[in-house]
């Protein structure tokens, strides 16, 4: 799988004691390892809130900017072995750069994902943890959290498959393609989190990967919000998916 990419010469990387890290002056100056730290914005006042999963992500205010802070976490059963370090086989190939190029990549490309602001890993002999910040999208919220207010309308399900199509038309895998991933706003559909993400050659993946999003939709709404997800709704969301076929789509050549 392809990795790096060419990159503009707004890309900065630094070294420091133990570790690397990559990021974008133009969208952040003077960039210091210790902005990976979610207590250096706490001494600061400048923790938002947080939203937890496997570990918790920092919504973060820096001046007239916001940030989206995420330590890299394991799970499944590799968790219990160790929570968040990895085996190192090479830079490209930590978790948080091969993200952090996957997004830069895909931001350029014109495809609605969060801007990618910087990346970092830490390296302990065999292993590394790693963390990324990205570019906070304003006045969004996941699907997740928009369903459990309610159901959406026919027209927001058309356009959540229109965008999912445009990924999958520009070879876009994305690993975890659920509920809590889909950002939308009142202007545009958002995918986030590409952790493990790939590009490929058009194939039976594409259909895996709504099979995933329509069992995540299932689990969010069954007990919480059972009319929030009907069949017509899935029904929709396909529709705008088959008729963006032959659409015009990003160039991630």
């Amino acid at each position: 799988m392809k990795r790096h990419w060419p990159v503009g010469a707004e890309v900065g990387e630094a070294a420091f004691d133990g570790g690397r890290m990559l990021y974008d002056t133009l969208r952040t100056s003077n960039f210091s390892p210790e902005f990976f730290e979610p207590e250096y914005w706490r001494k600061h006042d400048a923790i938002e809130g947080a939203a937890r999963g496997r570990g918790t992500t920092y919504f973060i205010r820096a001046g007239e900017s916001s940030f989206v802070l995420r330590h890299y976490r394991r799970g499944g059963l590799a968790a219990k072995i160790s929570k968040d370090r990895y085996w190192w086989r090479s830079e490209s190939e930590t978790r948080a750069f091969a993200e952090w190029y996957l997004t830069y990549h895909l931001h350029r490309a014109g495809l609605p994902v969060p801007t990618p602001i910087a990346a970092r890993y830490v390296r302990r002999g065999a292993f590394y943890t790693a963390d990324l910040i990205t570019q906070r999208i304003d006045d969004s919220e996941s699907l997740t959290q928009a369903l459990l207010r309610g159901p959406l309308p026919l027209t927001q399900w058309i356009a959540i498959g229109r965008v999912i199509r445009r990924f999958h038309d520009a070879g876009v895998h994305h690993a975890d393609l659920n509920a809590h991933n889909i950002l939308l706003t009142p202007q545009q559909v958002y995918l986030i989190d590409f952790d493990r993400g790939t590009l490929r050659k058009r194939g039976w993946w594409a259909d895996s990967t709504l099979v995933r999003l329509y069992r995540s939709l299932e689990k969010v709404t069954l007990l919480d919000a059972p009319d929030s997800f009907t069949d017509q709704d899935w029904h929709g969301l396909l529709a705008g998916y088959r008729e963006s076929a032959g659409l015009p789509q990003a160039s991630l050549a």
